[in-house]
């Protein structure tokens, strides 16, 4: 199978080791893994943030880049959401403002064969056992874009929980948004600030070595919740957990995670 790896704008500035983990990952599980350098942002800021026309131009050119593959998976649940959920939205609202169907028909194509990375594995892979292995103790965070956008449920956890050597630690408050949110964090920093400390005071109660998400945008967030309120915890992706081997850890999986 071919498919293409959307690795979005905030892991190509700031998380590249996430995307050489779902090659390694999905290589080692026989996928032929494409990276389009043509690739852009997918409109999610701009939309979110009220510039809808403004997040077209970069929707069409995401139909372009990534048309012709049979699947485009991505380690970002909130990207993924962008297109899965949004990408019709605006297509019907073009339609509604009198623009017609161009922008719609556009879009179409790619929206049903992108998928986050766990639903990738999961549901058109059919693996959960991927071969990896992690010695610590982890606790999960399902992010609001992947629980609720994507719906995907019990994918991570089925995931981590294959995983030999990682100890799954139930994190209390899972569900609550960890505050990110996008623009939310900086039109609302201390709502915002708020949410991110209370998440981070449920996840260090479980002593987990680890908490670990699906979306690094919101990693982020809880990361630097974590450094202020110096706690012994480190947030890392999923996609690096999974892999992680013996004979080959990921850079983030070879680090203690209170180094």
């Amino acid at each position: 199978m071919r498919v293409a790896l959307f690795l979005t704008c905030v892991n190509d500035t700031l998380y590249p080791d996430t995307g050489r983990a779902v090659v390694d990952l999905l290589t080692r599980l026989g996928v032929e893994v494409d990276f389009p350098m043509g690739q852009t942002c997918c409109g999610q800021a701009h939309y979110n943030t009220g510039y809808r026309h403004e997040a077209e131009p970069l929707a069409r050119r995401f139909a372009e880049v990534f048309g012709e593959y049979e699947a485009i998976v991505t380690p970002s649940g909130s990207c993924g959401a962008m297109v899965r959920e949004l990408y019709p939205r605006m297509g019907e609202r073009a339609r509604a403002e009198g623009r017609g169907d161009t922008l719609a028909r556009t879009l179409a194509p790619v929206v049903p064969k992108t998928y986050e990375l766990t639903e990738f594995l999961v549901d058109v892979l059919g693996v959960t056992d991927v071969g990896a292995y992690y010695p610590h103790t982890v606790t999960y965070h399902p992010t609001c874009h992947g629980l609720r956008g994507l719906g995907l449920g019990d994918r991570p956890r089925r995931l981590l929980e294959a995983v030999r050597g990682l100890e799954l630690r139930e994190l209390p408050g899972a569900e609550e948004c960890c505050g990110f949110g996008g623009t939310f964090a900086l039109k609302n920093p201390d709502v915002s600030a708020a949410m991110g400390a209370d998440k981070v005071r449920n996840a260090e109660s479980t002593g987990a070595e680890v908490l670990c998400a699906a979306d690094n945008s919101c990693l982020m967030h809880i990361g630097g919740t974590m450094g202020r309120l110096r706690t012994g915890m480190r947030p890392v992706h999923i996609a690096e957990i999974l892999a992680s081997t013996e004979a080959g850890p990921r850079a983030s999986g070879t680090k203690e995670p209170n180094a």
